[in-house]
């Protein structure tokens, strides 16, 4: 029954995001697109039986450079809410080349409409870009 309903939402989930963006169904299940730059991915899971959700996560930028400069602090700005989006946590994380910052967001997900998945979804989004276009352009 679950894997029913969290098929539903993911195929209202591609629904509501192809009238944005093109999106690719991966072998699994997970919905992934691209927007402003911003790589995305919409998986399903059941946190616990009866609460299925659908967890979106935004890579917003990698390899971005260390700084001593407080104003360029990657996860200083981030930590203070650079992009400030109403939805969803940001993180940055020491990769490799320098700062990944991710953004994500898990919610219940079960009988929402393909407009309200789609508002959803795009705040999120729209969220993550806002990041981006501040973390990247500094």
């Amino acid at each position: 029954m679950t894997t029913d309903v969290i098929s539903g939402m993911l195929t209202t989930a591609r629904r509501a995001l192809e009238r944005f963006h093109d999106v690719t169904t991966d072998d699994d299940g997970a919905l992934t697109f691209a927007h402003g730059g911003v790589l995305c991915v919409v998986q399903g899971t059941e946190l616990e039986e009866g609460l299925p959700v659908l967890n979106l996560t935004c890579v917003v930028a990698w390899d971005l450079p260390e700084s001593d400069d407080p104003e360029h602090d990657v996860p200083r700005r981030v930590g203070l809410g650079v992009g400030e989006g109403l939805f969803g946590t940001p993180r940055a994380v020491r990769g490799e080349r320098g700062w990944d910052v991710t953004l994500r967001y898990a919610f219940p997900a079960a009988g929402l409409g393909e407009g309200p998945m789609g508002t959803l979804l795009m705040l999120v989004v729209s969220s993550a870009s806002s990041m981006r276009a501040e973390l990247v352009e500094s």
